[in-house]
């Protein structure tokens, strides 16, 4: 998959066949912030903490994306969250 057509499978009401990683992030575009976390903070490698940080960061919980952007060896960005999505989607698309 490309970026084009994950930003386009954004009109539906289902994700694409995708890696968990870039379901948390679709569910997480289409406003649906806890169904991402749950998916998202039951990944245990660091691309899932990467995830799961985002996703605190996002809520405004900063002392628990701090922790989680700590486990996945990241610091926590000075972009927006709309880039740091974007980010993320086109990294785990390139895997």
């Amino acid at each position: 998959m490309i970026w084009s057509e994950f930003k386009s499978s954004l009109e539906s009401n289902s994700p694409p066949r995708c890696s968990p990683l870039l379901t948390a992030l679709w569910w997480d575009k289409k406003g649906r912030w806890e169904k991402s976390h749950i998916i998202a903070q039951d990944i245990y490698t660091k691309e899932g903490s990467w995830v799961h940080a985002y996703l605190h960061r996002k809520e405004g919980d900063t002392w628990n994306a701090d922790y989680w952007y700590g486990k996945a060896g990241k610091s926590r960005p000075s972009i927006n969250l709309d880039k740091e999505w974007e980010s993320l989607v086109k990294h785990f698309l390139d895997q």
